[in-house]
């Protein structure tokens, strides 16, 4: 049965929005599917859900992402490029950071994913979520453009460690950046541009089972605008919340929703 339209555009929205702020996309999604009783969310849904995250993305930090990809590309086959310009140092970090990522992704996908719809993991991984913001809190301000090989290497293990359900992308990157001393701006901006290849190597991972489906590709596709529009609005709050310092005040919200979650999971045995 496929769900209703109204489903699969309330759950873009979140995921747009939790997409950006550090309070777990993933998380908040299965929260929403176990608390509402949704319809399982079908493949076509998570891959364009993915979608309308990463045209979010693109979209608003484009000014980043065009000049990565120029200096990128050219430095593949030049490699002295990548530190001849603030894109090329860019594109590095993005490059480097994907290849933890992408191991802790294929290491940990397939044992996380029989958890995604347990109260008990989802409460951890929102606990672990609050213990980053915190330790956000204190870093001092820094001043680096980038975070250095190894820095990008711990910023792309962080984020690879993130297919755990509750546990923040945007949190832990953002967090590592700045504990390595990367400015604000710069720790926001190069937290958004190693997502994008994780973003889509996901969907892509995806995309073999959305295409055997059947759909429902309509709901998909109003999943995504709603993912897209929300995504613009959460890409906005995290910006300012960064810059402001204020980045950690986040643990206000995910900190009662993990002990509402490791208690329901004692309410509510789920998996």
């Amino acid at each position: 049965m496929q769900p209703p339209l109204w489903e699969s555009t309330v759950l873009g929205a979140i995921h747009g929005l939790t997409e950006f702020l550090p309070i777990s996309s993933d998380g908040h999604l299965a929260l929403t599917e176990m608390l509402f009783d949704f319809s399982r969310p079908s493949a076509a849904l998570h891959v364009m859900l993915r979608v309308g995250t990463l045209l979010a993305t693109a979209v608003a930090l484009w000014p980043r992402v065009r000049p990565a990809l120029s200096a990128g590309s050219a430095a593949l086959l030049r490699p002295g490029l990548f530190s001849a310009s603030a894109g090329g140092r860019d594109a590095l970090v993005v490059l480097v950071a994907s290849v933890p990522t992408a191991l802790l992704g294929f290491a940990l996908r397939r044992g996380v994913e029989r958890w995604s719809d347990s109260p008990l993991a989802l409460g951890l991984g929102f606990l672990g979520t609050s213990l980053v913001l915190a330790a956000s809190s204190f870093a001092k301000t820094g001043s680096a453009e980038q975070p250095g090989i190894l820095g990008a290497l711990l910023m792309g293990l962080a984020q690879g460690l993130t297919v755990a359900p509750g546990l923040s992308r945007s949190a832990t990157t953002i967090t590592v950046a700045l504990l390595l001393g990367v400015r604000r701006e710069r720790a926001f901006e190069l937290s958004l541009l190693i997502s994008l290849p994780a973003i889509l190597g996901a969907g892509l991972l995806e995309l073999p089972q959305a295409l055997a489906g059947s759909g429902p590709w309509l709901a998909a596709v109003l999943g995504a605008a709603a993912a897209f529009v929300a995504g613009l609005g959460g890409f906005s709050l995290l910006r300012r919340s960064v810059l402001a310092g204020h980045f950690w005040w986040y643990a206000a919200w995910v900190v009662p929703v993990s002990v509402a979650t490791l208690a329901l999971a004692e309410a509510w045995p789920h998996g």
